[in-house]
């Protein structure tokens, strides 16, 4: 078996056999010393900087060469549930939006709560033959927060549009080690305070598709100064929207930008792919202990995270040793980054016994 050294490990030391990226990543040293700086900044030049939107614009670009679009394609914002309302609030009066059983809640909500849309929802592998005529969207996690279940992003691309409907994927949890274009669908978000490492609040919305912005993108409902063709000349009454992604944006979190710069430019110095297998060999490894002690995780090989039943209630002596998982819907679930190693794996593993 190949052993497995963190990646980048000069730019980590938890103090804890960490393994639950899932719920939150780990912020790089560098992200850490950039915040420290601005805080210092602050005190001095206010709580927006010196220069409120470089760190914001920088952000953009990193995410945009992650997942293979042009900067102009994206939008930057704080959350991804004000995201899906947005697009919830695109569809026309009737809509169906077609989505996995059990999937995140700040995906879900919005559609589901959001008046004349009719969510529907089915089991994540029967997702792509579930696209019918009259579906408006597809909207789904790349990556399922619970169990950690890829969806076949393929199927579910070529269903939707051989029945005209658009795809919204929410790579929350896929962005940072699983590859990803983002121009294979028509809109794409991803907070970013997980596999990305950056600080919450930083989250982004790619446009794909083959659209090429105006009609072909929906109103900018929220557009507010930050959000005009010219920031420094929208800051009273009716602005005009930016004609790129940027209408989209919401006045970015400013020290969470900071952070989200280094951390970004992290994952593109080391590369998805090598995060990938790295993220997937500890995985696989990690399976093969389980088996050998008689137990069925989920879900089958390939994804970085982990989860099994019958163990949750190992989760808090996991925690009193130092080992950082998290139980989800009865799972243990274990999550393993680029700053993990095969010893890592092999200290949970026997303290499971």
């Amino acid at each position: 078996m190949q052993r497995h050294e963190p990646l980048a490990g000069a730019e980590f030391a938890p103090e804890t056999t960490y393994l639950n990226s899932a719920s939150s990543g780990l912020l790089p040293r560098r992200s850490a010393a950039a915040l420290r700086a601005a805080l210092d900044e602050s005190t001095s030049y206010g709580t927006m900087g010196r220069d409120y939107f470089a760190a914001a614009t920088a952000s953009r670009a990193a995410f945009a060469r992650l997942l293979g679009l042009p900067a102009e394609r994206v939008a930057i914002g704080s959350s991804v549930a004000v995201r899906s309302a947005l697009i919830a609030a695109s569809l026309p009066p009737g809509s169906e939006v077609l989505a996995p059983e059990g999937d995140f809640s700040s995906l879900l909500n919005p559609f589901g709560t959001h008046p004349g849309i009719t969510l529907r929802t089915v089991p994540l592998e029967a997702l792509a033959d579930a696209v019918r005529p009259g579906t408006a969207l597809v909207a789904f996690s790349a990556v399922q927060s619970l169990d950690g279940r890829i969806a076949d992003l393929a199927a579910v691309r070529e269903a939707a549009r051989a029945h005209g409907a658009r795809t919204f994927v929410d790579a929350t949890q896929a962005a940072g080690w699983l590859p990803l274009r983002a121009a294979d669908f028509d809109y794409l978000v991803a907070g970013a305070y997980k596999w990305l490492l950056c600080p919450r609040g930083a989250t982004f919305l790619a446009f794909g598709g083959e659209g090429t912005g105006g009609p072909d993108w929906p109103a900018p409902l929220h557009a507010g100064w930050a959000a005009g063709e010219d920031p420094g000349m929208s800051n009273y009454g009716l602005i005009t929207p930016a004609t790129t992604a940027r209408r989209f944006d919401e006045p970015p979190v400013f020290l969470s930008y900071v952070g989200a710069e280094p951390s970004l430019a992290l994952i593109g110095e080391l590369g998805v792919a090598a995060i990938h297998d790295h993220n997937t060999g500890l995985a696989a490894y990690y399976r093969e202990g389980l088996a050998a002690r008689g137990l069925t995780p989920r879900p089958a090989p390939g994804s970085a995270i982990v989860s099994t039943p019958g163990i949750a209630d190992a989760a808090g002596r996991l925690a009193e040793a130092g080992v950082q998982v998290s139980v989800r819907g009865g799972l243990l679930r274990a999550a393993f980054h680029l700053y993990n190693s095969t010893a890592d794996v092999d200290r949970l593993l026997a303290l499971l016994g």
